[in-house]
């Protein structure tokens, strides 16, 4: 076996295969830009080396200096994690001339699959479901819309390098692939140094649902079956489960097959996903070949007990498969959330910045961390926004998705923008409980973007009566403190008046040996609690069902959330509730006449001049933030007064790019 091996990658899939080589007994290499040197990645392994500078394409993406750190450290093989180098074909030539395995599929592979294009050839040869399309290159935009009108709409736009829903743009008409044959080339240049783009057809409510599949050099391939990964925003997955609540044991037969024999078609060998596009009559379509372990593989692992680095490893060695088909069996149901730096409030515009709190839920038999960070890490605008994979598995679906539901109330990040609400909702949401998925399910279930999960009386009581809990308490410190409270009684009342926007609620609190008793509008409910002020999360029983709800102090008052629902409280006694209502309300300032940049990024460029009238819907910049590019358009008409920034600037969030009237 390897005695030494170098992971081509950065972040949390970096630290996955330190953690197995680890297990194997293999000493690791981690490499590292300027931006990761105080990673995790870099304190988990034996050894690392500078690759350069934060931009992967002088860091992560340089072979040269990769076969560098191999021979720096000795190292006999490499694990390129996904993204970055792990689907270069001349990579992997390179490092054979230099005598350094690769922990993956040969060249062959690599080359077939790589290029979409090609890919969709040698699925039709092979006997694969296709996607009608059109799958030569595409020079320019007058060809794209001519192909796209002889297609039918929707088609959908993808750059043949792609991957992580870069280079994507779904075209509904003319105009749709006019702008968006432009931005997929741009981005795909950008993320993959190749500008070539293919168009498909769209199927409407499609499911996304992809088979992983193991081979070796030795001529065996099996299927390990299905992942569904119909949750997605931008074309970038955000919820995955194994397996499917769609595939029944035929279509899963059915579609592994397939898988092989496309995987047998290029002398498959390691761990590698063919994807398909699924209609609601179950038919399905080859999309892609990832040869490479994608982001998503823990859920494969969590249901069948097989971990897919160390069967990397040993193949990538020449090991034979000890598993057959026949071997393979699914057990039970797992769920993966993808925690992300990312604001769903305003459209999953991604945020960076530096993690002043990270706390994640405990791992256990049924809950799974995968993270690259900790507590104090930045989150870079040069890198995928990912913090971590929350990965939670049990008997059937909706256990795993309970188990889910309490691991993200148990997660707090501060310090970046992050997702986590959004996927408190998403478990709570009845159209994912009963399955009922497809790729369209975020744009349909939130059409006018995230606002929140709706709270019932339940959760609304439970966020009131923990709000008046910490307003006691904390007050009941602020008096012990300054010697104002002695012995067990405090000699101001528990009555609290508690306002949320518009609306205000009366609460009591008293206590007995062993909780508190709360009432809210007359509804009493025992809570027990060891909460202390300065805590990030109030963990406790409400009438003996546990709970756990984040609480943050702020001048306004106090924020609480729990299962997406999140809520500004300010608690107040009735005296103060009465001064309360004589406050004047301060007024949000008028951004009307101005463009912000909704997000940390760069400018890609400014596509109007001073002086120039604009119509609501026009172009008027786009910003480039994680490879991704935004087209920022006008949202009213009206003449550019002011333009404050110019191509190649960097913007922080509501930086202001120009003016108008």
């Amino acid at each position: 076996m390897f005695k030494k091996i170098l992971i081509a990658n950065r972040g949390e899939i970096a630290c996955r295969v330190i953690k197995t080589a680890k297990k194997m007994g293999i000493k690791t290499v981690a490499v590292y830009s300027d931006a990761d040197e105080a990673s995790l990645a870099v304190e988990m392994a034996d050894e690392a080396i500078r690759l350069g500078p934060p931009p992967a394409a002088q860091s992560y993406l340089l072979a040269d200096r990769i076969i560098e750190a191999c021979k720096a450290t000795d190292a006999e093989a490499v694990h390129p994690g996904f993204g970055f180098l792990s689907e270069r074909a001349e990579f992997v030539e390179t490092l054979e001339a230099a005598g350094i395995a690769f922990i993956g599929p040969g060249v062959r592979a690599i080359a077939a699959m790589g290029d979409k294009i090609e890919s969709k050839k040698l699925a039709a040869a092979s006997g694969v479901s296709t996607v009608p399309g059109y799958v030569g290159e595409i020079a320019d935009t007058d060809g794209a819309v001519k192909i796209a009108e002889e297609i039918g709409y929707p088609v959908m736009i993808k750059a043949s390098a792609g991957g992580g829903g870069k280079g994507m743009r779904i075209a509904h008409s003319r105009q749709d692939v006019v702008e968006g044959f432009s931005a997929a080339r741009n981005e795909a240049m950008s993320s993959f140094g190749d500008d070539r783009i293919f168009i498909e057809k769209f199927v409407e409510q499609p499911r996304h649902i992809e088979i992983q599949v193991l081979g070796d050099s030795h001529g065996n391939v099996i299927y390990l079956g299905e992942r569904e990964c119909s949750i997605q925003r931008r074309h970038q997955k955000v919820i995955e489960e194994a397996p499917s609540p769609f595939v029944d044991p035929e279509m899963r037969k059915a579609m592994g097959e397939q898988a092989v024999t496309l995987a047998r078609a290029v002398d498959y060998k390691s761990a590698g996903t063919v994807e398909f596009i699924v209609g609601a009559d179950k038919s399905f379509y080859f999309l892609e070949m990832n040869t490479r372990l994608q982001v998503e593989h823990p859920v494969t692992e969590m249901i069948t007990g097989i971990d897919l680095v160390e069967q990397m490893i040993r193949v990538a060695y020449g090991e034979k498969l000890t598993l057959t088909q026949d071997d393979i069996e699914l057990n039970g149901w797992a769920i993966e959330s993808r925690v992300y730096a990312e604001d769903p409030y305003r459209g999953f515009l991604p945020s960076i910045g530096r993690l002043t709190m990270c706390r994640q839920p405990e791992e256990n038999a049924h809950v799974r961390v995968d993270t690259g960070v900790n507590e104090g890490s930045e989150i870079s605008m040069f890198y995928d926004p990912m913090i971590a994979k929350l990965v939670t598995h049990d008997a059937t679906r909706d256990a795993a998705i309970d188990q889910m539901a309490r691991a993200l109330d148990n997660y707090v990040i501060r310090g970046v923008g992050h997702n986590l609400h959004f996927l408190s909702a998403v478990m709570d949401h009845p159209r994912f409980r009963s399955g009922a998925l497809t790729t369209g399910f975020i744009a349909e279930e939130y059409p006018d973007g995230f606002e929140g999960a709706p709270a019932d009386q339940e959760r609304m009581h439970l966020l009131i009566g923990l709000a008046t809990l910490a307003d006691v308490i904390e007050r009941e410190r602020q008096w012990l403190i300054s010697g104002q409270l002695n012995g067990d009684d405090s000699p101001w009342p528990h009555d609290r008046i508690v306002h949320s926007g518009t609306e205000k609620w009366h609460t009591a609190i008293s206590t007995t040996d062993d909780s508190f008793l709360v009432t809210v509008d007359g509804h009493e409910m025992a809570i027990v609690t060891e909460w202390r002020p300065g805590s990030p999360l109030i963990v406790g029983t409400r009438d003996g069902t546990p709970f756990a709800v984040e609480i943050m102090r702020k001048d306004e008052g106090l924020i609480l959330e729990v299962g997406g629902t999140e809520r500004l409280f300010r608690v107040f006694t009735e005296s103060e509730s009465k001064l309360f209502a004589h406050m004047i309300e301060k007024l949000p300032p008028d951004t009307s006449k101005l463009l912000l940049c909704p997000m940390p990024g760069l400018v890609v460029s400014i596509n109007v001049e001073k002086g120039d009238t604009v119509a609501v819907g026009q172009p008027l910049a786009i910003i480039e933030a994680m490879k991704m590019e935004n087209i920022l358009r006008a949202e009213r008409a009206g003449t550019v007064t002011q333009i404050n920034v110019a191509a190649g600037d960097p913007l922080a969030v509501d930086e202001v790019i120009m003016s108008f009237e």
